[in-house]
């Protein structure tokens, strides 16, 4: 499954591009974490989160690597996660320029594949669902980055 957006912050784009590959930034903003375990500071860590597809309720163990950062330009951003008889592989490419007035545009694509047993009970409700994970992620960032 490929998802893609966009989106303007009003917020430089070197700041926005720190907060955008922060662990606990991410974590704190990512809809159902539960707990984050900085593994190797800036390059890897495991989040803890709970996710529910209709009523299909399922908690996922996930590694984050950063792959690739490009200061202020780009970052791709790679994860696992394994669940009771699922996984998630998701690749997230974030690419930074610059705005009108001094903001950012953030355009981002990610490859997700599910498999196991999540995907065989709700694969009705995947996409909708990641858009709509997707898109609370994004409007939790830009409102945090905005206000600071």
């Amino acid at each position: 499954m490929r998802l893609q957006g966009s989106t303007h912050i009003n917020a430089p784009r070197d700041k926005t591009y720190r907060y955008f590959t922060d662990a606990a930034f991410v974590a704190d903003c990512a809809p159902g974490v539960q707990g984050l375990e900085v593994i190797e500071p800036d390059k890897k860590f495991k989040i803890n989160a709970g996710i529910g597809f209709g009523a299909v309720k399922v908690t996922f163990d996930t590694f984050v690597e950063f792959l690739d950062k490009k200061p202020i330009d780009s970052a791709t951003i790679k994860a696992n996660g394994k669940a009771s008889g699922s996984n998630a592989d998701v690749t997230a490419e974030l690419h930074f320029s610059d705005g009108v007035s001094g903001g950012t545009d953030l355009n981002w694509t990610a490859d997700a594949l599910i498999s196991g047993a999540i995907a065989s009970v709700a694969m009705r409700l995947l996409g909708s669902v990641t858009q709509k994970l997707s898109s609370q992620f994004f409007e939790c960032a830009k409102s945090k980055i905005e206000s600071e």
